[in-house]
Order: C-alpha cells, then structure tokens, then sequence
C-alpha cells in the first residue's frame, strides 16, 4: 500500500515500531490479538489495529502539501478535513480557513470566494451542489480533493446499481459530511432514501410491505429522501451502501434484514433474490472493518478498562467506543490532557458529545490492565503520550524508551 508523507508531528515511534512488527510477523492479517506493553504493576493491551488509515493519511498528505504549494494564496477547507481537533488546529495554524462546519453550517459565505482562492475537499467528500457552485466560480476542486478512494469506492457501486435499475438505500447518519456527500452523488443516479439505524430499517420496511399508509413516508422521512422520491414504486428494486464508518455488524444486519424482506415481499429465493436487492456488501471500509474487528480480538483479552483516543465528532472512534462499553469501564478521551491525574480522568459520552469528570478511573488491580485503541483520524502521537501519562503514574515511563528499541530489534 502506498506511503505517505505525513508530517512526523502525527508519527510516534513507539506505535510506528509496533506495527510494524505485527505485520512482519502477521502479514495476512488474521491475528486481531492486542499487543502487551508490559510495565510491571500496569499492563497495557494495545489493539491490532487503529490510528490513521489509508484514507486519511492521503487527505493530510494533500492539505500539507496544498499549503507549501500555494504561498501567499487564501487556503480555505470545505469543511474539517478528518474528525480531529489536534489536525484541524495545525491547519488553521497555518492559515487554512474553514468554509463549513461538520454539520454543513456556513462560516464563510461562497460568495466570498474567488477563482484565486484555493478549496481543499476534505477526506468525507462533497456534494455535486457545492462541487459545481465552486467549479463555477473558477476553482478547480479536483486538484486538491482529499476524497477518500473508499468513500469514492462507496459512489462508483451507487451508479453501478442506479444503472441496473436499483433505488439505493443509505445507512449513515443523516448530518454527517460523508452520509450528505454519498446521498448527493447516489440521488443523481437514482432514487435514494437515508436510513439512520435498524430502527428507521424496520420503519422503512412497513412502506415495503404495505403495514404503514404511504402518505406517511413523506412526513417520518421527510429530509432524508431525494427529490421526487415515489415510495409507491422506488423501494421496489434496492440495493443498500453506507456511511464507511459505520459498524459494520449494523450495516449487515440492516442489509440482510432488507434483503429478507424483499424475498418475502416478492416471494424469492437466494437464486434470484437479485431481481429485488443488489449485493453490495463491497462498500464497506476495510479500515473500519480492520479496527472494529481487532476491537472485538482485544476485548476477549481480561482487563480492568478500556482508553479509546480520538476526536469526539469521529463516526468510527464513537463506535470504538460502543464495541468497548458493552463489556468494559470505557473512557473516550482526544488527548492525554484529558487524564487529569492519577484519580481523574475527563470522558466523552459518545452520544451525546458532553463531557464529564470521572473519578477513580484507574483499576485497583495489581496488574492494571488497561486496553487502547483509537479512531481512523486520530494520530499515533496522542496514542504514545496517553500510554506516557498512564506509564508515569506507576513510575515506569523510562521504560517506554526501552519498548521501541526492543520492537525496533
């Protein structure tokens, strides 16, 4: 896989030094066993896989190189580049502007801009609406657009089966960049609805079948459906893509849950099930997968706690951090700031994004076993300073020096 030219703010040698050994001695990637940082009373599980992805080193690989590039010239990004504030802060410290915010809001008008300034397309992508309204002004989004090729990957299947007939059904959530972006390029294939979660799968399902009146679609899905959307005749042949940071369990089970819905609806069998419902289950990241699959492999690991490190508006750290919960004591932290002390640590609830001061975080246990993983966007370098400031409360982060010679032998 490519290399990128990442600045070595975001790089830790520690974690360079231990991935790297994983996958010499794991080269097809079939162990999702965590990796021990023994440091005596305190025993840290790192998980196989986490930290940047291919996707995102590639946006930021583009943005910094934008930035040597243009000198002098108004640098401005659609909206965040990736989910992370330690990311997002550098660039504006280089002078990057933000058009939007994540959620679309403006914060600088487009009419401001001009066939001299420079638009980076963040990694989540755009819409055909904003992408035409920039290239009309003269500016040349296609040079420095960080698109994610999985997320682009996620649009090609979209028009693929838009062409053989197929409405598509989004799952992603409905505010996020990468849900609008996918809902804009797959609409103007094809009739395209967004559903949230099982919930609004199962809601949806009822217009399929008929249990709920049509009328009522318009008004329960109202926003979430593309233009002259006709729930009489557009949910006959469908296919489902997603928002590739989803779980990739609840974009399956939605999938199959719609796929047996129409087999029951149309009275199908697996032989020609395809009349009704597209396969598309290659639209799903393999990061995503890789990072919630090595969640899964660390969590049949005995330990105390979990740490899951990333910005607290990332899709796929939030649900790092779902998988963890349902088994562990977990804290959802961006930064080592956020432990305050050896009793205090600062958690993110990933639902509501409210923060709050936790007390006695820290297991009494002798060792204290501690699992950490982090988001697709989150940089190594915050990974290694949490693993510092935990080391340090138990007197051994001397010892972490000693870890990346060990696994740089």
């Amino acid at each position: 896989m490519k290399q990128f030219n990442v600045p070595n703010i975001y790089r830790s040698g520690l974690i360079s030094a231990i991935k790297q050994k994983r996958k010499l001695d794991d080269k097809l990637k079939k162990d999702f066993t965590p990796t021990l940082l023994d440091f005596g009373h305190l025993h840290i599980y790192l998980a196989r896989h986490f930290g940047f992805c291919y996707g995102v080193e590639n946006a930021i690989e583009i943005a910094f190189r934008t930035i040597e590039e243009n000198p002098g010239k108004r640098i401005f990004l659609l909206s965040e580049m990736i989910h992370n504030p330690q990311v997002n802060a550098d660039l504006e410290q280089r002078g990057v502007q933000f058009l939007q915010d994540t959620y679309g809001k403006q914060l600088i008008p487009f009419e401001s801009l001009t066939a001299e300034d420079v638009v980076i397309i963040p990694a989540f992508g755009t819409t055909l609406q904003i992408e035409k309204l920039l290239n009309d002004k003269g500016i040349h989004t296609e040079r420095y657009n960080t698109t994610c090729p999985f997320v682009e990957k996620v649009w090609n299947r979209s028009e693929q089966i838009a062409q053989k007939g197929y409405s598509i059904v989004v799952h992603g959530k409905p505010k996020h960049e990468e849900t609008r972006a996918t809902f804009s390029h797959a609409s103007s294939h094809t009739p395209t609805v967004v559903v949230n979660d099982m919930a609004e799968t199962i809601s949806l399902a009822q217009y399929i079948t008929g249990e709920k009146p049509a009328a009522d679609f318009y008004n329960e899905f109202k926003g979430h459906y593309s233009e002259g959307f006709d729930i009489t005749r557009d949910l006959q042949r469908i296919g489902v893509v997603n928002q590739t940071t989803q779980l990739a369990t609840d974009t399956q089970a939605i999938a199959e849950y719609l796929k047996q819905v129409m087999q029951q609806q149309f009275q199908l069998n697996d032989q020609n099930i395809g009349e009704r419902f597209a396969d598309t289950r290659d639209t799903l990241c393999y990061a995503t997968n890789d990072n919630q699959t090595a969640v899964t492999g660390m969590l049949q690991t005995p330990a105390d706690i979990a740490i899951v490190v990333g910005g607290y508006n990332s899709s796929n750290t939030s649900h790092l951090v779902e998988l963890c919960e349902q088994q562990l004591p977990t804290y959802f932290i961006d930064s080592a700031d956020k432990i305050i002390s050896r009793n205090e640590i600062r958690n993110c609830n990933w639902r509501t994004k409210e923060t709050s001061l936790q007390s006695n975080f820290l297991p009494a246990t002798d060792p204290a076993r501690i699992l950490i993983t982090s988001g697709a966007s989150c940089p190594d370098a915050l990974v290694e300073e949490v693993i510092r400031k935990l080391a340090g409360y138990y007197n051994t982060e001397n010892q972490v020096d000693a870890l990346i010679t060990a696994y740089g032998n």
